[in-house]
């Protein structure tokens, strides 16, 4: 059980990582291309190497699972959580849309209760209380410099830690490896929806970076560019499957503050890449986010901590 824990924690950590060298890709193409056909060449990048994967680990036939609706369903919410989230940076600095996203963990463990049965305190409810007030922080309420592409990253937030949710329970049945094949497959015919629904209405245009991103018509990119998108679909594939195993061997509201080790990241990329500094409001914000995040795992792992030292006394 505990090796489990450690793998599940170390999968959460890579995959963090290698998920937040999206970020940096996306962010250089969102002036230029639509967000649906960045998603639909990093799925079509992806495929093939899910395919092999798949077969490697599982068979194919895992595939035709009897759990295709809630594979599917969870598949379909993290591409709309990814969608809303790569709007969000499209807008927003990378330091600002990674810090807002942090409420995932929290989110995580407050609907770890109602949705899974594992016990939450109202210690780490008054955690989530204090992550939202990080939020507040940064979000700035009445300072005129409010953008509304912030409320993408939280609502990105909310979706990721539901589909985790979902990936917990269906872990004892399903791989991480076909919960990521569903996935890619939701990312690939998601976008392919959206851009045609845009392209039908003939809207091209909304006046903001977000929704310009959202409703840009397709064009073929040249080649830097396409390699930035292919990327993404090597990167998508060992993210995925390592964000996927790490909720499936671990109890939820255990690995999810892990997810905090993205803040090394993507203010790094930001910084290297274009320049952004983080303003001093989005410091204070994440360090509240991630603060309260820590003191969550921390009253999991004691509370935790009190059934064993029991069971070694009742051993003795």
């Amino acid at each position: 059980m505990q090796n489990r824990m450690v793998l599940g924690i170390l999968s959460l950590c890579l995959g963090v990582l290698v998920f937040s060298l999206q970020d940096p890709l996306v962010k250089a193409v969102s002036g230029s291309y639509p967000v649906t056909e960045v998603i639909a060449i990093r799925a079509i990048v992806a495929l093939p190497i899910l395919i092999v994967i798949v077969h490697a680990d599982v068979g194919l036939k895992a595939l035709l699972s009897k759990r295709a609706g809630m594979l599917t369903l969870r598949a379909f919410m993290q591409f709309s959580s990814y969608t809303v989230y790569y709007l969000a940076i499209a807008a927003l600095s990378l330091a600002d849309a990674i810090a807002l996203y942090f409420m995932a963990p929290l989110f995580i463990m407050a609907l770890a209760g109602p949705y899974l049965g594992e016990r939450v305190s109202w210690r780490t409810l008054t955690t989530v209380l204090i992550g939202l007030v990080g939020v507040i922080v940064m979000l700035r309420p009445g300072a005129g410099v409010f953008d509304w592409a912030a409320l993408l990253s939280l609502g990105s937030a909310f979706l990721y830690g539901s589909s985790q949710l979902m990936a917990r329970r269906i872990g004892d049945t399903e791989s991480s490896t076909v919960m990521a094949f569903y996935q890619n497959g939701a990312y690939l015919t998601g976008a392919l929806a959206v851009a045609t629904l845009f392209h039908l209405a003939g809207i091209t245009h909304a006046g903001h970076p977000s929704l310009d991103f959202l409703v840009r018509p397709w064009v073929w990119p040249a080649l830097p560019d396409f390699l930035k998108m292919a990327a993404c679909g090597f990167v998508a594939s060992a993210g995925m499957i390592l964000l996927s195993q790490a909720y499936r061997m671990a109890p939820a509201n255990r690995v999810a503050t892990f997810e905090y080790t993205g803040i090394l990241w993507s203010p790094l990329w930001g910084f290297l890449f274009f320049a952004e500094v983080p303003r001093i409001t989005t410091v204070l914000g994440a360090a509240l986010i991630i603060g309260a995040g820590l003191v969550a795992l921390n009253g999991e792992r004691r509370r935790s901590a009190i059934p064993a030292l029991a069971a070694t006394g009742d051993a003795v």
